[in-house]
């Protein structure tokens, strides 16, 4: 089965659209690979997690970093950090979504999360261009990704 990346957030509220940003790009480079964008439902996500190997999230979390700053979590590993959870406007705490996961029907064997340290997520507002800059260079990580395996 195909590799699947998928971008969590709002398209609509500025830096926290990160992740469909990101996925989009992704699949404009890689049609070999599924994309799915979500904006916050944890069924959606823990479906999507079934039959897949490879899986690579893109969402934005709020750390205390600097806007832009880029952070990558094994969470086939461990669970995520809270940051992913603090500055959801889309309705899903990423991190108990994947535990929940984990405890009901397993992860994929590699599930990657990368978190974009977001700066605004102020209604219709576009992403700010740090994280922007950060998205645009996340996608050839995000490629590199599946050509392991």
């Amino acid at each position: 089965m195909k590799g699947l990346v998928i971008g969590v957030g709002n398209a609509d509220r500025g830096d926290d659209a990160a992740g469909p940003v990101t996925a989009e790009a992704v699949a404009a480079a890689a049609p070999q690979l599924d994309v799915m964008l979500c904006r916050g439902d944890p069924a959606e996500l823990i479906d999507a997690f079934s039959g897949r190997r490879r899986i690579v999230i893109i969402d934005a979390c709020a750390s205390g970093g600097a806007p832009g700053q880029v952070q990558r979590f094994e969470a086939h590993r461990s669970p995520l950090p809270a940051c992913f959870g603090e500055i959801s406007t889309h309705g899903v705490d990423l991190g108990a979504t994947i535990e929940m996961a984990r405890a009901l029907s397993g992860l994929p064997d590699r599930l990657i999360v990368y978190g974009i340290e977001a700066g605004s997520a102020e209604p219709g507002a576009a992403l700010t261009p740090s994280v922007a800059e950060a998205s645009r260079r996340l996608v050839t990580q995000i490629l590199d990704e599946f050509s392991r395996e």
